[in-house]
């Protein structure tokens, strides 16, 4: 006795979770970046190469724009799966001066405060995020506010604002005023200060809180 022959539409009904499956899983495959190894034609680097890979693509980050040495490690685990293979090469690059927390986190200080009017909070905010360790970002902030001072800096702050907007002549105006000097990271109490000395408005004690 013969079986009779499945059907097209009942063959197609089938499959279908299986091609569901299968594109599903080569999304997957397509979203995870592949490591060095993967990439190579062979996919049988010796670890010689894959340190020479390595080495490349951590010169080639840091040519883009200066990076701390966690932000590096945290790229270069991103392509190579050899946590040994990377602080192989983060050490070499040490050795060549090409990595330096402590200049990397000097450099980018003093770079945001030319560019703009900052205050030191938001700045320990950022080195915090670029994982540069407390004491490194401390000393560059020490180094950077001895220079120039914070209340120097809020002053240019608050001239940049009021020549865009006026003096304050609310308290709607002034609380404006008082969150946008918060958000550039200036102390509170010196934001407190300045924004009552420069408000036109009688401003009550608890309208600034």
């Amino acid at each position: 006795m013969q079986t009779a022959p499945v059907s097209w539409a009942v063959s197609v009904r089938l499959s279908a979770p299986c091609g569901k499956c299968f594109v599903t899983e080569m999304r997957q495959r397509r979203s995870k970046p592949k490591t060095i190894a993967e990439r190579s034609p062979a996919s049988r680097l010796t670890p010689e190469e894959i340190r020479a890979k390595t080495f490349q693509r951590a010169a080639k980050l840091l040519a883009a724009k200066p990076r701390s040495v966690a932000e590096l490690r945290e790229r270069l685990l991103e392509r190579c799966s050899s946590k040994a293979i990377v602080e192989t090469v983060i050490a070499r690059l040490r050795e060549y001066g090409y990595l330096d927390d402590e200049r990397y986190a000097l450099g980018y200080v003093s770079s945001k405060v030319r560019q703009q009017p900052i205050g030191r909070r938001r700045l320990q905010q950022s080195l915090q995020m670029k994982k540069v360790d407390r004491a490194v970002a401390d000393e560059a902030l020490a180094q950077v506010f001895a220079e120039t001072s914070e209340e120097e800096l809020i002053d240019r702050a608050i001239e940049k604002r009021v020549r865009l907007r006026g003096r304050p002549k609310t308290r709607a105006e002034a609380k404006s005023l008082f969150d946008h000097l918060l958000r550039q990271g200036f102390a509170f109490e010196l934001v407190s200060e300045k924004v009552r000395a420069v408000s036109q408005a009688e401003i009550d004690d608890g309208i600034l809180e």
